[in-house]
């Protein structure tokens, strides 16, 4: 009967018995859950919230007081407090003093004068003067934008700084 059955739908005969197993098994197993286990499962049990909400709206009414809603804690400076745990003196820092329009020449500054062009910082005074000294001296202003770590903006911070002689 089983050769029958695998000629007429193109099966072998193990293949055949596979899905005989299978749907047998299926078969069985879902009449096992429909049948034995919906008479032995028990109803789930309901829960009542009931004596809760009443504490809570009680407990709201009476003993909640709206103070106790707000902060106990004093009035903190934040910014003071997060200097606490810096180290450093900040009472003691050196603003950068910026020079006067047309006070610093490109070809003789050295580093401490660079230094004090807005935006200018120790790296980029190096990068100045290594520049200057490999194309011997400055003949533009416009040259600096040549210069590692000076572009279109920084430039235009510090061009009414300098001047070349």
């Amino acid at each position: 009967m089983l050769d029958k059955l695998s000629k007429l739908i193109g099966f072998t005969g193990t293949e055949i018995k596979i899905v005989l197993f299978i749907l047998i098994t299926f078969i069985l197993g879902f009449s096992y859950k429909t049948f034995i286990l919906n008479k032995q499962k028990t109803p789930d049990k309901i829960l009542d919230y009931s004596n809760l909400n009443v504490l809570l709206d009680n407990y709201g009414e009476k003993n909640l007081n709206t103070d106790s809603l707000k902060s106990n804690d004093k009035k903190v400076d934040y910014k003071q407090e997060v200097l606490d745990f810096n180290t450093r003196n900040f009472n003691n820092i050196q603003k950068k003093v910026i020079p006067a329009e047309k006070s610093i020449n490109l070809n003789k500054a050295g580093f401490s004068e660079l230094t004090k062009l807005p935006g200018i910082g120790k790296k980029t005074a190096d990068e100045i003067i290594k520049y200057r000294k490999s194309i011997k001296q400055f003949n533009n202003i416009n040259e600096l934008l040549n210069v590692k770590g000076i572009g279109s903006s920084k430039f235009e911070k510090i061009k009414k700084y300098i001047f070349i002689d």
